[in-house]
């Protein structure tokens, strides 16, 4: 799996996005170490706090599926009404990606199949708190 395959699958992803209030569409592809691609977008409610962003329901799909090794995880998102921009993992999904990333994991922000940024998940998230943090 090469870098723009997977900022595709995310530029796909986006496109199911149910974000009516927000008007913000998001969508996410999540690679395993086994290859596979989980892809996900931002799921809305007009409620606000139910509503879920498109990496953890990339995740939350791999993991419910026995998924529990990543490799990297691609994320495009922008206006409804405009073209993707660099988008990055909003703090919970950076904390969620942490209970299976490692250090190595990459994070990949899409504006097109052609453009894009390629971070370590250490670059994100340099303080995370994890297992290791309770004793």
């Amino acid at each position: 799996m090469n870098y723009k395959e997977l900022a595709v699958a995310a530029l796909e992803a986006r496109k199911l996005s149910y974000s009516p209030y927000s008007n913000f569409q998001v969508g996410a592809a999540l690679l395993t170490k086994s290859g596979k691609i989980y892809k996900g977008c931002n799921i809305e409610s007009a409620a606000f706090s139910p509503t879920n962003c498109a990496e953890r329901t990339a995740l939350f799909k791999a993991i419910s599926e026995g998924e529990r090794e990543f490799a990297a995880i691609a994320v495009a998102g922008g206006a409804a009404d405009g073209e993707a921009q660099y988008c990055y993992p909003c703090g919970v999904c950076r904390q969620m990606l942490g209970e299976f990333f490692t250090a190595d994991c990459e994070i990949i922000v899409v504006k097109t199949e052609d453009d894009f940024l390629v971070h370590s998940f250490a670059e994100l998230l340099p303080f995370g708190f994890g297992a290791g943090n309770l004793i």
